[in-house]
């Protein structure tokens, strides 16, 4: 009887668990794409009726402006914190005083919630309270930063706070990466008179793909499921300039009462993450059997 609860208990242990996932996860997905194969608008219906929801989908302006917004958002905010990320590494890589200090403040974004983050630069874009509200009370009347209000560049200040969030999420990332470097290379290269910007663009950098293709995937599957910053900061609009796949689909569950539709396009980002993590799973299962 001991032996087979040594054996045994693990199991018992981790079944609740599995059963709960297996129901609220994999459960939920298979019936989210049942649904987007029906004609369910206010009440889910069950009756397979093809591809009728996606061609709805397809065929939707607010759909396509909000893919718009995705590549836009997505190719912005990741080139822009890896870059800011790399930069602010190196930075710290330099041994300078204070990297504790300084490397918990990059990192401090990254504690806080998407909301609280979202609400923090709304109140700063804000134009009658925050940066302009402020410049114009120095005495540079003619200042103007509405950008949170602009259809044209309200996304640019998603970026602007989403990168803020997450630039130092990728600079720990990237540092770790710098500070795994053997140090007997950088040795070897100063000794042979290597500047040190040659250094880190001909050895450290490369030898770092590994990192920059692990930041990339993160930072990917947050620009694909990004929807509480959104909701925060401008609430998808002015109108929809700022409407992003998850939003569309909150707001067709929640606001529209059209189930497929939203089921559709979940399945849609679904498959968007899959294209993006799966080559990367298959790449990193090919390389540890190689």
């Amino acid at each position: 009887m001991t032996e087979w609860l040594e054996r045994h208990t693990p199991k018992m242990v981790l079944a609740p668990s599995f059963v709960a996932i297996l129901i609220f996860v994999y459960g939920f997905i298979f019936w989210t794409a049942w649904v987007s194969f029906t004609r369910s608008r206010l009440l889910p219906k069950y009756e397979l009726k093809g591809t009728v929801q996606y061609e709805r989908l397809m065929a939707s302006p607010r759909w396509d402006t909000a893919m718009d917004n995705l590549f836009i958002f997505g190719t912005l905010f990741i080139v822009i914190s890896m870059v800011l990320g790399l930069f602010l590494a190196i930075l710290l890589d330099q041994k300078i005083r204070a990297e504790g200090a300084l490397r918990t403040i990059y990192l401090y974004p990254m504690a806080l919630s998407m909301i609280v983050t979202g609400t923090a630069w709304k109140w700063i874009m804000n134009p009658g309270l925050g940066i302009e509200a402020t410049v114009r009370g120095w005495g540079f009347e003619n200042f103007a930063f509405d950008w949170v209000v602009n259809p044209d560049r309200a996304i640019y200040a998603v970026v602007i706070a989403a990168v803020w969030q997450a630039s130092g999420f990728v600079m720990a990332l990237f540092l770790a990466g710098l500070r795994g470097v053997d140090e007997e290379i950088i040795k070897a290269a100063q000794v042979d008179g290597i500047p040190t910007w040659r250094i880190y663009s001909a050895i450290i950098i490369p030898s770092m793909a590994p990192i920059f293709l692990s930041a990339f995937i993160v930072l990917a599957h947050l620009a694909i499921k990004s929807f509480d910053l959104v909701i925060a900061l401008t609430g998808g609009g002015p109108g929809y300039a700022t409407d992003l796949p998850a939003t569309y689909m909150y707001a067709m569950a929640f606001s529209r009462g059209d189930i497929g539709q939203a089921a559709s396009s979940a399945m849609v980002m679904m498959g968007v993450v899959f294209a993006i993590v799966v080559p990367y799973l298959y790449s990193e299962l090919r390389a540890k059997h190689d």
